[in-house]
């Protein structure tokens, strides 16, 4: 039944397929998954397993596919390791595909391809193939995204810099749309669990390095054990009018902190934002917390945690965040509960079989709130996040699978509305905001799961929200 219409009164069988309960049909303003159609990118591309993912579906891309003017475009590595970028028209135009001149250097799921748009010139931009590495990127020539041929020539060549700029030894870049107009790329420098987040700039005129907007130093104290270095992982880059909202998690440098070795060192969720396109970064009660190239937000920065939790609970970095239409940030988050364990002795194992996903949101009194989602993610995996016109939530779980909650319930009644059913995706998967916002269709991008590293499909699912 993969491809029926699934109210949000549909629940899962205990034997993993979908069936109506007799229920009455959902409100119209409540949520609502249509599943539109599935396309293929890609019949045998990249596969192998690093940091339990895939270098083609980390969540956390920004982006890995994304729609302008009714193009959507997306990348990937083939099973040659080549750059592949694909166009098609929307909403059901045949993929076009091209063969950028860059090979992955390495196995590492860290490496993903993220594509930037810069309107003022419609460019193209790819950042790759970096993890506490120098940076493969290239840009397309004006005007590629308005109009005109799809060819591998109207991309220039593949650089280590940013058209001379050096960004320096870089991991996750993702690119922004500021409300200007100018496209941001956001990045961490240093390592994991002693690295800072950076801010770098595109005009018509060039690139510039903004600089460090989070800082690696401070003390923090857990289990007896302090640490004195980390890095901040984000949860998104969300603009809603001038407003940039920023939710994140700190990874402690030492893992002493840790009840058992075997756990991961992130700890607590918090947030802050910035109305001046993150030259500078206020706490949720608008006190000034940071600013980038100067003083940086760090671990001892006030009012900054949304939802505490210590180190010991196996807290997922860079899930997700969204921003409903009156400006509200809400986040998803995943961990072990306290009723499970009080110290994750097995961060893969454990998260498998005792995870559980959050919803964490501001209300409009400026106080967070949490709800615990009734669906495992049964994954060491991230979620996605998004909103429907009607600020219905949904969230796009491992294997593709859709759980959502209305607005009118004060996004109390989670349930199951897609149960991903013969798409075989492999765990995380990466999903095109812009698409969502001008049309109401969430494409997810997935990759089918495979073994070793034999290559295995990616495609695309098409889903309308809302009725």
């Amino acid at each position: 039944m993969a491809g029926s219409w699934l109210s949000r009164r549909r629940l899962l069988a205990a034997g993993g397929g979908v069936v109506a309960a007799a229920l009455a049909p959902a409100a119209a303003a409540g949520p609502v998954v249509s599943r539109l159609g599935d396309s293929l990118l890609d019949r045998s591309a990249l596969y192998f397993v690093s940091y339990d993912g895939l270098v083609n579906n980390q969540s956390f891309q920004l982006n890995g596919i994304l729609t302008h003017a009714g193009q959507q475009y997306a990348a990937w590595y083939t099973a040659t390791r080549d750059v592949r970028i694909a166009r098609r028209a929307l909403p059901g135009g045949a993929w076009q595909t091209i063969t950028l001149p860059h090979r992955l250097t390495v196995n590492d799921s860290h490496n993903v391809i993220c594509l930037g748009l810069s309107p003022a010139d419609g460019r193209l931009h790819v950042a790759m193939d970096t993890h506490n590495s120098t940076i493969y990127y290239t840009k397309s020539e004006p005007g590629l995204v308005t109009g005109g041929a799809w060819s591998a020539a109207r991309f220039g060549p593949v650089q280590r810099s940013l058209d001379g700029v050096s960004p320096g030894a870089m991991t996750y870049p993702q690119f922004v749309v500021a409300p200007s107009g100018r496209l941001q790329l956001f990045y961490r420098t240093g390592g994991s669990g002693n690295g800072t987040n950076e801010l770098a700039e595109y005009t018509t005129a060039g690139w510039t390095r903004l600089g460090r907007w989070s800082s690696a130093t401070g003390s923090h104290t857990t289990n007896g054990v302090t640490s004195t270095t980390r890095n901040m992982y984000v949860h998104g880059l969300t603009y809603r009018g001038n407003r940039l909202h920023v939710a994140f998690t700190w990874r402690e440098g030492n893992t002493g902190v840790l009840c058992n070795q075997g756990g991961l060192a992130n700890h607590d969720t918090c947030y802050v934002y910035s109305d001046d396109q993150g030259r500078t970064w206020r706490n949720g009660a608008g006190a000034q917390v940071g600013t980038t190239g100067g003083t940086p937000i760090s671990v001892t920065s006030p009012g900054l945690i949304a939802d505490p939790l210590t180190v010991d609970h196996g807290l997922m970095n860079q899930e997700s965040q969204a921003v409903d239409s009156a400006g509200r940030p809400h986040v998803v988050i995943s961990y072990v509960p306290g009723r499970f364990t009080q110290c994750v002795s097995s961060y893969a194992a454990q998260r498998r079989q005792y995870g559980r996903v959050f919803h964490v949101r501001r209300d409009p009194a400026g106080a967070w709130q949490k709800r615990e989602i009734p669906v495992p993610p049964n994954s060491t995996g991230r979620s996605r996040l998004v909103f429907d016109a009607a600020d219905n939530a949904y969230v796009v779980l491992p294997f593709g699978r859709v759980v959502a909650a209305s607005a009118s319930s004060g996004w109390a009644d989670w349930s199951l509305l897609y149960d991903g059913a013969g798409l075989n995706a492999f765990g995380e998967v990466v999903v095109d905001y812009e698409r969502l916002a001008a049309e109401r269709v969430l494409s997810v991008m997935y990759q089918q799961s495979s073994s070793g590293t034999t290559p295995s499909a990616l495609r695309v699912l098409d889903l309308r929200l809302g009725g």
